[in-house]
């Protein structure tokens, strides 16, 4: 991605978004990139008659509330969430905190061949900064939380990844009444994900024990992704947490609709909420997916393993801080420790091998392949799961089996890798 690109892209966004003119909120991450890539977006807007404010760093569904908030007609975020400082990218979300549609995503790419558009003076737009209004999403962040709760009593150590939630996250939990250890929280635009945050907790594994805290919580470099390590240094995924937050939602009477997870989530989610009569769905990998699956469904909780929950009787997208003081709530509620909460689920050995390939196919409608899988799933008898997805991303097919042994269920994802690597040429 370079300069010229995102000003042809914003550009662009404006003859199709506010061919009249209208208002855009800009955020952004901690990667040195991101002021390039601001003033880049914000030179683009302007000149396309566009008014912008520009907030500064924000974790991505801070941007998704502000936009609500401010009433813009959308927002974007700088970004490229969980990646290294080297990558970055741009979101864009509608007025009402929503990722745009595949058909206005068409229409902004079909437009990205046409020159840059300058008005008249007249007709430019103008920028403001709005940066304090930063402390307007971590009320809203609080204010998730059930009424007379706070954190008073909880020592928790908090990892931003170096991300976009450096301030706002650990200012939430703190000014909620909890003991705050920080760390990940000193970006220098190189850092971000950089051996810290949710995708890399190992730090996190060893502080929280280490400093004697009840519970960790890790967020990915935009703030949108979480996974929490509990008491004893042992992490829990989104699955996990996503039990959590539904058994609690089912015992104050408020959860509706199925749990929603993806193809990828564990089978031992299913089956915990399954004791506990609580309904699951799958759908494909990706939160755009939940959430349409949500909707379709009318349920208001769903998410990855990644950590990527949604509690759509509390925002509108994923959010890693409003999903740990979900958390959070349950564990001060009941008294309970994390691994206490999370002792009802049992995670399935899960194994997942890459086949490169030399081009993309369906593994399915290879008569070989189903044959292997067949024979796979009469082993499992019923007692566990065989996925098998093209990547979207890279020229492999993921393989991934899980049972409830785990030597065996090893044993059967090589099995069925090698019969894939056989017929991939």
């Amino acid at each position: 991605m370079t300069v010229d690109f995102a000003l042809n892209l914003a550009s662009a966004a404006a003859r199709v978004l506010v061919p009249e003119g209208g208002t855009v909120l800009i955020g952004k991450d901690t990667r040195l990139s991101g002021y390039m890539f601001e003033s880049a977006l914000e030179a683009g807007f302007v000149a396309s008659g566009v008014n912008v404010m520009l907030i500064g760093p924000l974790p991505t569904p801070g941007i998704a509330y502000m936009t609500r908030h401010f009433n813009c007609d959308f927002g974007i975020v700088i970004s490229a969430s969980h990646n290294p400082y080297d990558d970055n990218g741009i979101k864009f979300f509608d007025r009402s905190g929503a990722k745009l549609s595949d058909e206005l995503e068409e229409r902004i790419e079909a437009e990205l061949a046409q020159p840059v558009v300058t008005r008249a003076s007249r007709g430019l737009g103008k920028a403001t900064r709005v940066d304090r209004s930063r402390t307007q999403y971590q009320e809203f962040c609080a204010s998730t939380l059930p009424g007379g709760v706070d954190l008073q009593g909880l020592k928790i150590v908090v990892d931003c990844a170096n991300g976009a939630a450096y301030k706002v996250g650990p200012r939430v939990l703190a000014d909620l009444g909890a003991e705050i250890v920080p760390i990940g929280c000193s970006p220098n635009g190189r850092n971000i994900n950089d051996g810290c945050g949710s995708t890399a907790p190992e730090l996190l594994q060893l502080t929280v024990p280490g400093v004697r805290a009840h519970v960790g919580v890790a967020l990915d470099g935009d703030g949108d992704r979480l996974v929490m390590v509990d008491h004893l240094g042992r992490i829990l995924d989104g699955d996990q947490l996503l039990y959590i937050i539904a058994q609690a939602r089912k015992g104050s009477g408020s959860l509706r609709g199925p749990v929603v997870g993806t193809v990828m989530s564990n089978l031992g989610l299913e089956v915990a909420l399954g004791e506990s009569g609580i309904p699951f769905q799958r759908a494909q990998v990706g939160d755009r997916y939940v959430l349409s699956l949500l909707r379709e469904t009318g349920g208001i909780l769903g998410g990855e393993t990644s950590g990527h929950i949604i509690c759509l009787d509390k925002t509108t997208t994923g959010d890693g801080i409003v999903s740990a003081l979900q958390v959070l709530a349950v564990m001060k509620q009941t008294r309970r420790s994390l691994a206490e909460l999370a002792s009802g689920m049992r995670k399935y050995p899960q194994v997942l091998l890459n086949v490169k390939v030399a081009s993309r196919f369906n593994p399915a409608d290879i008569p070989a392949v189903r044959e292997a899988v067949q024979r796979i799933e009469q082993r499992m008898s019923g007692q566990g799961r065989v996925v098998l997805r093209p990547s979207g991303t890279e020229p492999v097919i993921r393989v991934m089996v899980e049972g409830r042994d785990e030597s065996a269920t090893r044993a059967a994802a090589t099995e069925l890798a090698e019969v894939v690597r056989s017929v991939a040429g």
